[in-house]
């Protein structure tokens, strides 16, 4: 076997890992700054500077904060702060429970309604989200987990790793933002060309486009491609403006440090979240806060072209009309010519929806793209536009649109009243929902099902992807090779989560059918080919081939190298130092991980089980009873504690 990692990893310096070069534009345009795209364009300019994402990232003013910083305060869980203001310095004085007080200043602000959250400095250049809230509706304070107990010393505590502005938030609220974490000082030293979400932002650098409008100016020319902008949206195409919407509208694991240049294909800039688990429903719907990405790629409207601007105005953010009108612009008896295959008829009528048309179940948006609230007030609708289907609900387990209104009767209730309205079968055709359900309760008895779900051409990407994500957890040899020609399938998602069932072929097979995912053109695939290739039994490989490995797992270690300052980041690469059987990088990996994380239990069980195969009972005992320090009660830890009793 090749060992892959001693090419690319230096295990023996593992904290040295971040310190590798990040990849940068080889673009030589720069950034200038939305102000002066507003000397030219003050028409748009002025349409964004109100805007969502004009705000999402601002300096402390009396313009840009709307809180009550005039010596209000907040108690919580007997923890007190106080909110208060001394010239232009606004203060944050956190009593935590146990009596110890510290005083923050506020750093910045981010965004505007329907809440506003500051960020604290709480060392040179590491910044936090600060978890007490302003309540922009009802004008009050308020905790955006108060059902947490969450002590200092918790990664979810709003000093912790999770809630790092660096890392977690602020390359969605800046323009052309580098995090540059620096793993063995532990430090951050982050830039950005302009907080908020500029021009630039989604044009790209501006430098060539201003260089080009002073010279036309007074000796006229051809404008550069894109008018010198490296995303040309007047050119772009509709999918090319949705995967830049994307960027930040999504659930993902960015692949490299900070902003990638705005024209960036998804998949060369990120991994997409696919339909799992505590992020979606088994259907599909939005369960956790997934954005809009992921739940847009599922609907009808993607597949037949239609685009974020078709409903969305480009520089306000806001939607192009209220109401029913926003969607009976396409969806009415006049249609659109752009979308011909939509049905001529009446859809915002009584005849259609069977409500008052003054209540909220007249409101096309309450039946077809659900709302759900996150940090508290925050609605954020379902952008798969599915259409209610509680009659899928015993079968899938997910919620119904139906319900939000009549929560006092049933499933069953709900899906009479719908086949009586819509008696057409085709509301009522066989939905990817069930398969999904069914192989995430069983994925060995599924396969079948999920084999034909991955394979169907009808069905979205992301879903085709997700079910061969569940196949890959019990697929037999057999089914590796049934499903092995989706690995040349068009869609990339379709392509890397392909890659993770032949985990479960043969190793020679699995080689033969992966290696030359090695040189796809998107990124994404790439690393899930390299990640695949880890534990291959190769003794040599042919140098063509050699060369695209050591370029794939390049691009794979610095997109680590890029989240370095994650927990995750050090579970992944303490499960790769398992497998090349590097046993020291291994407990160092997992050590860093309940560092930064002390409540993490997976990290510490695998430390238990270090400690049990290199070190014996005793340090076993130890191991443990550091862990249960960390998560007292906890029945994984005491299980383990127990076993060794027994023993």
């Amino acid at each position: 076997m090749i060992r892959l990692l001693t090419i690319l990893f230096a295990f023996s310096t593992y904290f040295s890992l971040p310190a590798l070069a990040q990849q940068s534009a080889t673009d030589d345009a720069a950034y200038v700054g939305s102000q002066v795209c507003a000397g030219c364009h003050d028409g748009m300019s002025a349409k964004w500077s109100g805007s969502h994402h004009a705000l999402a990232w601002t300096a402390p003013s009396e313009e840009t904060i709307v809180a009550d910083f005039n010596n209000s305060s907040f108690l919580h869980d007997g923890v007190l702060t106080d909110f208060s203001r001394d010239g232009d310095s606004y203060n944050i004085d956190v009593t935590e429970a146990d009596g110890t007080k510290k005083a923050f200043v506020v750093h910045s602000v981010a965004g505007i309604e329907p809440l506003q959250q500051y960020i604290i400095e709480t060392e040179p250049g590491q910044l936090q989200s600060f978890d007490i809230v302003w309540d922009t509706v009802e004008k009050r304070w308020f905790h955006l987990y108060p059902d947490q107990k969450l002590p200092p010393d918790d990664g979810l505590h709003w000093t912790g790793p999770y809630k790092n502005w660096n890392g977690r938030c602020a390359e969605c609220h800046a323009t052309g933002f580098e995090k540059n974490f620096d793993a063995a000082a532990q430090t951050y030293a982050s830039t950005q060309a302009e907080i908020g979400v500029g021009c630039e932002a989604c044009h790209g650098p501006g430098s060539r486009h201003v260089s080009w409008a002073d010279s036309n100016a007074s000796t006229p020319s051809a404008p550069p491609t894109g008018y010198g902008f490296s995303m040309d949206f007047a050119t772009a195409g509709t999918e090319a403006t949705i995967q830049q919407c994307a960027s930040c509208h999504a659930r993902r694991e960015p692949l490299s440090d900070g902003n990638p240049v705005p024209g960036t294909a998804f998949g060369d800039a990120y991994t997409l979240a696919l339909l799992r688990p505590g992020l979606y429903h088994a259907d599909g719907q939005i369960q956790d806060e997934v954005y809009v990405y992921g739940s847009f790629l599922q609907s009808k409207m993607y597949a037949k072209g239609v685009g974020c601007l078709n409903c969305h105005d480009a520089h306000t953010a806001n939607l192009k009309a209220e109401g029913n009108a926003l969607c009976s612009q396409c969806h009415s008896p006049a249609g659109n010519p752009d979308f011909p295959s939509l049905p001529l008829k009446v859809y915002d009528a009584p005849s259609h929806h069977f409500h008052d048309p003054e209540s909220k179940g007249a409101q096309c948006t309450n039946c077809h793209m659900v709302e759900r609230v996150y940090m508290g007030v925050d609605g954020r609708r379902d952008h798969s536009f599915r259409i209610p289907r509680p009659d899928l609900a015993d079968q899938t387990g997910s919620p119904y649109a139906c319900a939000d209104c009549h929560g006092d009767q049933d499933a069953s209730w709900a899906s009479a009243e719908i086949a009586k309205r819509h008696p057409e079968a085709a509301n009522r055709e066989p939905h990817y929902g069930a398969i999904l359900a069914q192989g995430r309760a069983d994925p060995v008895g599924a396969q079948i099902d999920l084999a034909g779900l991955a394979q169907s051409p009808d069905h979205a990407g992301l879903v085709r992807a997700t079910a061969l994500w569940l196949l890959s957890q019990g697929a037999d040899e057999e089914m590796t090779e049934r499903v092995a020609p989706l690995l040349e399938d068009q869609d990339p998602l379709v392509r890397a989560a392909a890659i993770g069932v032949q985990a479960r072929a043969n190793p020679q097979a699995k080689v033969q059918r992966v290696v030359g995912l090695l040189e796809d053109p998107v990124r994404m695939v790439r690393i899930a080919a390299a990640k695949s290739m880890l534990n291959a039994p190769i003794a040599r490989l042919p140098s063509r081939i050699a060369e695209q490995m050591r370029s794939a797992m390049g691009e794979w270690q610095l997109s680590l190298a890029s989240r370095i300052d994650f927990p995750e980041t050090h579970m992944v690469l303490g499960g790769m130092a398992l497998t090349m059987r590097n046993i020291p990088a291994a407990e160092g990996a997992f050590r860093e991980v309940v560092r930064l994380d002390p409540q993490h239990v997976e990290a510490w069980v695998m430390l238990t089980r270090i400690a049990a195969a290199m070190d014996g009972e005793e340090a076993t005992r130890a191991v443990l009873a550091e862990a249960l320090k960390s998560l007292p009660g906890n029945d994984t830890l005491l299980s383990l504690r127990s076993s060794i009793s027994d023993d």
